[in-house]
């Protein structure tokens, strides 16, 4: 067998020290309480979920939707907009910043995720971007929208599909990574 001379992964020099998303007891308190009202499947009224999650700080307007078993990893790195939902086993992984627009679906199983490692260095350094979604927007079933990413106004990202890049207004894409696959229409009334 050949011996190599490249740089290999080392998890012994990880170091996520500078990280401090909030003090001990504030994160102790918030796993509890997320634990017990918003990432169940008991029925709690929408309204005590967005009380607790702006007990924990939060920016949470009128008429949004929580459904069960949504995992937030800290709320107060969280801002939903009016008539926003969330829905079933949405894993919103906000390390940093989120921000879901009016009117945005998340749908079951959809991942936001703040944070990622650096491949290309020994200590697998992590890293971390905010992610937008602005007004409309619809992540479908199953999706996952990766760090930094922002989808742009009305946007669509299709059922089981990863988002890697900037999705823009009124286009759906779909596939790992997602691509485009055409505009978004709604033209049509009811």
């Amino acid at each position: 067998m050949e011996k190599t001379s490249r740089p290999q992964t080392d998890l012994s020099k990880y170091d996520n020290s500078w990280y401090r998303p909030g003090g001990w007891f504030k994160r102790f308190f918030w796993h509890l309480a997320g634990r017990v009202f918003i990432n169940t499947y008991f029925p709690f009224p929408v309204a005590i979920k967005v009380t607790i999650l702006r007990i924990f700080g939060a920016k949470i307007a009128a008429n949004v939707m929580i459904k069960p078993k949504v995992n937030i990893k800290y709320p107060w790195f969280l801002t939903i907009e009016k008539n926003a939902w969330i829905g079933e086993e949405v894993w919103i992984d906000n390390l940093t910043h989120v921000t879901i627009g009016a009117n945005s679906c998340l749908s079951q199983g959809a991942m936001l995720l703040t944070g990622n490692h650096d491949y290309k260095r020994p200590g697998f350094e992590l890293r971390l971007a905010p992610i937008v979604l602005e007004a409309g927007v619809w992540i479908g079933a199953k999706s996952v929208v990766c760090p930094g990413v922002v989808c742009a106004s009305h946007a669509v990202l299709a059922v089981g599909s990863i988002a890697t890049k900037n999705l823009d207004a009124y286009s759906i894409y779909g596939g790992n990574p997602a691509q485009f696959i055409r505009n978004r229409d709604m033209t049509h009334e009811n």
